[in-house]
């Protein structure tokens, strides 16, 4: 027998129609049609199949049961087993063990959903699991909107696919871009990189992280803070503006920043505006403990590791300046190659170390493990040495090269050109040092012997012409070299003097 609904209450604006096998009044309330087998529900557009139901034909509403499939649209349809349908507010309540909501790719399970034809919005709040294509997304509570394609999740949640996993607490995804946003702490975790993140954006598609505020990426021996982040897994290059800190943890190697860029697939890292690089030396006895730390800052600065990690070359560009509690220097540009242990400073280069400066056109530093082994000075070099505030020891030539035992001057040879000034001194019974005349000359090349980073003895060679005066008889042009230049006012006295130009 085949029922068709008869007459309804003149106030519902549009009615729900139905089909079924068989039907009866509710004997306790004529107003409700009690529908069995094949049922099937119309109400403006929207079509509802169930093994039976109840119709309220007063209300307007539909209660089903068994098996129930609506077809909202030609993408979107909702099954489930227990069905409560309101035809005046529009709204769609279905209970199942797994309730699913398909719209086009996209399938939302949970054990209660309520849907709204008006907004078109899916509603779930006791767990649910959305997945389009290899996109999953598990949360407590949750809204989908079958118009904008978008799901908005609370409350433990999970977006996961084959090569990530991204755990907040809320997340606004678009199905259509596979672009995640998210506002609270979150966490997305991949084969080869943990990010950190209490806003921003990821784009599962290209596996793009931008996060705005507090950023973190970890990636292997790579640690970045900072506050703004763009970070491309695929091919490991991140962009970290504000505040940014690289921390190498293989090279003890620390970076920061107001800007830096990173590429794990060349390992390299770049930082500019403040740059900063700090090299942290530990002390063997103290593996925990800062011993001697360098300071570089610059305009910019690259540092670039070898494929096995391993420290390979550091670059600085414009306003170098470097602090290490023995020595410090400045120049235009630096490089340090890691496979010699050289340091080059170009370009007006200003070497202090103890109470010596040394300038030239060029400055080579080698080093080992005691420190300094070796330095060149090349073209127009000029040392000199502090005796009190007007007195200075001085060297100048065409180049010099310096030899170091166990990190201590040994002896300096310098070539072509040599010419000295030196203020003689001797120290009484009370240890007080009291001047005696100053040896002033030139020679073809000099060399020069250190006793305890102090000159002990001179050899002048080639044409040598040396001579000893007292210093009341020293006229002004001998007491200062030609192109004299101290400048112990511009030299970092503490670490964070490197950024005083």
């Amino acid at each position: 027998m085949l029922l068709t609904m008869a007459t309804i209450p003149s106030w519902a604006q549009k009615l729900i129609t139905y089909e079924a096998g068989m039907g009866t009044r509710d004997p306790s309330d004529a107003d409700v049609w009690i529908l069995y087998q094949r049922v099937r529900a119309e109400h403006e557009g929207m079509v509802l199949y169930a093994d039976s139901a109840l119709l309220n034909t007063v209300l307007n509403d539909f209660t089903a049961f068994g098996h129930i499939k609506i077809v909202i649209s030609d993408t979107t349809t909702i099954y489930g087993d227990q069905l409560y349908y309101d035809g005046v507010s529009r709204v769609v309540d279905i209970w199942d063990d797994t309730v699913r909501f398909i719209d086009g790719k996209t399938l939302l399970k949970s054990d209660h959903l309520s849907y709204d034809r008006v907004s078109s919005i899916a509603t779930y709040d006791t767990w649910g699991i959305t997945t389009n294509e290899d996109k999953r997304l598990v949360s407590r509570k949750g809204y989908y909107n079958s118009e904008t394609k978008i799901v908005d999740i609370y409350n433990d949640v999970e977006l996961s696919d084959s090569n990530m996993r991204l755990l907040t607490d809320t997340l606004t995804f678009n199905t259509n871009t596979n672009v995640a946003h998210f506002w609270s702490p979150t966490h997305i975790y991949t084969d080869s990189t943990t990010m950190y993140s209490e806003h921003g954006t990821y784009n599962t598609d290209l596996r793009y992280a931008h996060s705005m505020k507090r950023s973190e990426v970890h990636n292997g021996e790579k640690h970045i803070t900072c506050d703004t982040l763009h970070y491309y897994e695929e091919t490991e290059f991140g962009r970290a503006i504000g505040n940014v800190e690289l921390r190498d943890t293989v090279n003890d190697v620390i970076s920061t920043s107001r800007y830096a860029e990173t590429r794990q697939s060349d390992h390299t890292s770049f930082v500019t505006d403040s740059a900063l690089v700090r090299f942290v030396y530990h002390d063997e006895d103290n593996p925990d403990a800062e011993a001697d730390t360098l300071y570089l800052h610059a305009d910019s600065i690259i540092v670039v590791n070898d494929s096995a990690r391993h420290l390979q070359s550091v670059s600085a560009y414009r306003h170098v300046k470097v602090f290490r509690g023995d020595a410090q220097a400045m120049s235009d540009s630096l490089y340090y190659s890691a496979a010699d242990s050289t340091m080059r400073l170009f370009q007006s280069p200003v070497v202090w170390y103890d109470h010596y400066q040394a300038l030239a056109d060029t400055i080579i530093v080698l080093h080992d493990d005691d420190g300094a082994r070796q330095a060149w000075l090349n073209s127009n070099i000029f040392c000199i040495e502090q005796v009190d505030p007007d007195k200075f020891n001085q060297v100048k030539g065409r180049n010099a090269i310096v030899y170091f035992r166990k990190g201590e001057p040994h002896y300096a040879d310098v070539l072509g050109n040599a010419e000295m000034v030196y203020y003689l001194t001797e120290d009484d019974n009370h240890g007080n040092k009291s001047l005696i005349g100053v040896n002033v000359g030139a020679g073809s090349d000099m060399r020069i012997y250190f006793v305890d980073r102090a000159p002990d003895r001179v050899v002048t060679l080639g044409n040598p012409d040396m001579n000893t005066y007292p210093y009341d008889q020293l006229t002004p042009e001998k007491k200062q070299l030609g192109n004299f230049k101290w400048i112990e006012d511009r030299r970092p006295k503490k670490p964070l003097d490197v950024f005083v130009w």
